[in-house]
């Protein structure tokens, strides 16, 4: 059977199955199917007037909704081969990168990309434990060429050694941010970003403190990761890899709350994709985070450290060639969790906070002279001023380090303060 005809067969026992429901997912897949059949791949804005009824000047950078529903006709398609009406030898998908409709064999399918379907979300997590294990084997390469000198003293450091001396489990959590579609009669017409709502859980318990907005939001499945924690990973992962310890990978969004107190975590990412870790690493700090995000207080002194990097996006400045490097923060912390775990937090108020903070803190030089000055053995944060020019961190400087004893009174005294009274 040549590959148009298996095309024909599989779409027609799709469309025969009733899996795909929705009115515009099934107009979508039909529209798909449709080009398809006839060698095409249309682009975003074909769809989004073809399918969608939008206008030509519809604004696909600006609008998702072309992204989310070929995202959710892909998850319909995974859950109906992974179930018992979808064994047929084959699969139907749609290729990354492209909008259009493949057959390939179940066993063999030609994207390795793809999400494979399987039985369940176990089946991901399998997948993804398989992923992590090549990475931690490639890892383990770079660890026997790397300079065992520098990368001896990283790892002998009070910083590391707590947690490469430990038996629980090595659990890195990367701060995402859990996006919300916002739907109207037509479906969902964006994506938004509310800083309480980190979680389906999160967003139901919103939703129902919120009634007015419960017609309108939904989970839409989809994530977003800061470009800054695969670097900030890659430097971390260079100081785990010697140790044959159990390490995992997780999103925020994902952790239990029970993972807190049972394995030694390391946080990377924004300050404002730490989720509820938020409360647990800011406790009894002598740090507190702004309104904005974009800001860290000194609770002793009640100055605020504001990013430079909205202001550069909001308003960017007319390009002279003798342009100045802006300020950004990163936020370091290392403390006893609640189950006497060690709680290490690698974070910045944007990309290029979290990449300094990473660097500072892994690499052997900048190790050494934060030690020297502060009990690293104890429970120990750090405000980075972070230097950067066109998104790359230049250079970072440790404005304020503590122990961290005594800023519970502190924290009292936070509550008090107002934008007015915050120096800048």
């Amino acid at each position: 059977m040549d590959a148009s005809a298996a095309l024909s067969l599989e779409v027609e026992r799709v469309q025969l199955s009733g899996v795909l429901g929705d009115a515009r997912l099934r107009r979508l897949f039909d529209y798909l199917a449709e080009k398809s059949l006839v060698g095409e791949s249309p682009k975003e804005i074909a769809i989004a007037i073809d399918v969608f009824g939008k206008g030509a000047d519809f604004d696909v950078s600006q609008d998702a909704l072309v992204r989310v529903y070929i995202h959710k006709l892909r998850k319909t398609l995974d859950g109906f081969y992974a179930s018992p009406n979808g064994d047929g030898g084959v699969v139907l998908h749609i290729p990354r990168g492209e909008y259009r409709l493949k057959v390939a064999g179940a066993e063999s399918p030609v994207d390795p990309r793809r999400w494979v379907p399987g039985k369940n979300r176990r089946a991901i997590a399998v997948g993804a434990a398989a992923l992590g294990a090549l990475v931690l084997m490639a890892l383990g390469v770079v660890w026997l060429i790397a300079p065992h000198s520098d990368l001896d003293r990283v790892r002998a450091s009070p910083i590391w050694s707590a947690i490469l001396k430990d038996d629980r489990p090595i659990m890195i959590v990367v701060g995402d941010y859990y996006l919300i579609g916002e739907t109207d009669l037509m479906g969902v017409k964006r994506l938004i970003r509310e800083y309480t709502v980190n979680s389906k859980s999160d967003l139901d318990h919103f939703v129902a403190e919120h009634p007015e907005v419960a017609d309108r939001y939904m989970d839409v499945g989809l994530r977003y990761l800061p470009i800054s924690a695969a670097f900030a990973l890659r430097d971390v992962m260079v100081v785990l890899a010697g140790e044959n310890r159990r390490i995992t990978i997780a999103k925020m969004s994902d952790v239990e709350p029970i993972s807190l107190k049972s394995a030694d975590i390391i946080y990377i990412g924004y300050l404002s994709g730490m989720g509820m870790l938020q409360d647990i690493a800011f406790a009894d700090s002598r740090f507190a985070i702004g309104d904005t995000y974009d800001e860290v207080i000194d609770k002793r002194t009640r100055h605020s450290y504001v990013s430079e990097i909205g202001s550069q996006i909001m308003d960017p400045p007319v390009p002279t060639g003798k342009e100045q490097p802006y300020h950004d923060y990163g936020v370091f912390a290392k403390f006893r969790g609640p189950g006497g775990n060690t709680i290490v937090v690698i974070s910045g108020t944007h990309d290029e906070g979290v990449r300094q903070t990473a660097e500072t803190f892994t690499g052997a030089q900048k190790l050494a002279e934060f030690g020297r000055q502060a009990n690293a053995a104890e429970s120990v944060e750090a405000l980075l001023d972070v230097s950067s020019f066109d998104g790359v961190n230049l250079s970072g400087t440790v404005l304020l380090q503590s122990n961290r004893q005594g800023a519970a009174d502190d924290g009292a005294r936070i509550t008090a303060i107002t934008p007015e009274s915050i120096g800048r």
